[in-house]
Formats: structure tokens, C-alpha cells, sequence
């Protein structure tokens, strides 16, 4: 029996070849491909470049608020001392007795050193040591007997570190043999 088609009549017969079709797409273009490729990578390359840029913008943005942060409380730490100093001034004004106004002084020296030390920085030992160039800066020599040559004889201004970095050296006379 022949299969019909919609209209009842013979659907018309198909031949199945054994022959392999001769139509087949044409091989990709390598050019092209090649062309694909690069735009790819490019775009890639792109993202990449503005991603390192906002990572750049954001890292110099948080670094500026960090170094602003230790500046304030830096300064909130040393206000204190400051609003001491202005108290001992208004009281010089005002004071008759030079030992009293002697001793409020050296009552904000101690604040203010301990103060510093919180902080982390401490000041330099010099007299009576060796000199040490990397951590004083000799200004002048001086012939003493008092101290053996190559010590620091006078402290004249003095220096500081801060956890074992030099913030400022200090300023010495470092003693030599008489001559």
C-alpha cells in the first residue's frame, strides 16, 4: 500500500542516497577567528586596565583616610597636653611664687612624655654614651676629662625614635681626648 498525501494522492517517492552529502559548511575562517580572538582578549585587557585603575583610586583614597585618622588621633592625644601648657601660661600671669609655676611645667613635661610613649615614641639616651652616628648627629667636639673620647659629652637638642625608626636624631657633643 502507498502512503497518500493530504490529498489522496501518492505522496511521491524519496530516494535515500548512500552517497555522503557534498554540501558541507566551509571550514572557519582562521583570519577571522584570529580577529575574534584579539577582540576578545582586548576587552579582557580593558576590564582588567579600569579594574587596576578603581583598585589604584580606591587604595590612594583609603590610605589618605587612614593617614588622616593617625593625624587626629594623634592630635587627640596631644590636646590634652596642649590645654595644660595654656593653663600653666594664664597662671604665670598671674603667679608670685617662680617654683610653683617651675613645677606645673614640669608636670606637662611628664604628661607630654607620657604621652609619647603611649604613642610608641621614646627619646634617645645620650650623655655618658657611646656616639652613635645613626642615632645622633655630633654638632660639636669637645676636650673633656669628665668623658671618654668618642662618648657624647652635652645633649643639646634632643632626639627621637618611634618603634626603633628614627623620627629625629639627636643633637650632641661628643667628647675628645685633650690634646
Amino acid at each position: 500500500m502507498d502512503p497518500e498525501g493530504p490529498n489522496g494522492e501518492a505522496a511521491p517517492e524519496t530516494q535515500v542516497s548512500s552517497e555522503p552529502s557534498t554540501a558541507q559548511p566551509d571550514p572557519p575562517d582562521p583570519l577571522e577567528q584570529a580577529r575574534q580572538e584579539a577582540a576578545r582578549f582586548k576587552d579582557q585587557l580593558l576590564r582588567t586596565a579600569a579594574d587596576f585603575d578603581n583598585f589604584r583610586k580606591r587604595s590612594r583614597r583609603e590610605q589618605s583616610d587612614a593617614e588622616k585618622k593617625a593625624r587626629e588621633d594623634l592630635l587627640r592625644e596631644l590636646l590634652p597636653v596642649f590645654d595644660n601648657l595654656e593653663r600653666a601660661m594664664m597662671s604665670t600671669e598671674k603667679a608670685t611664687d617662680v617654683q610653683s609655676v617651675a613645677e606645673g611645667v614640669r608636670m606637662v613635661i611628664r604628661q607630654f612624655t607620657d604621652t609619647l610613649a603611649k604613642l610608641g615614641i621614646e627619646r634617645i639616651s645620650t650623655v655618658g654614651l657611646p656616639f652613635d652616628p645613626a642615632l645622633h648627629e655630633a654638632i660639636q667636639h669637645l676636650e673633656s676629662d669628665e668623658h671618654p673620647p668618642g662618648t657624647v659629652a652635652h645633649e643639646i637638642q634632643g632626639g627621637y625614635r618611634a618603634n626603633d625608626r628614627l623620627i629625629r636624631p639627636a643633637l650632641v657633643v661628643v667628647a675628645k681626648a685633650k690634646s
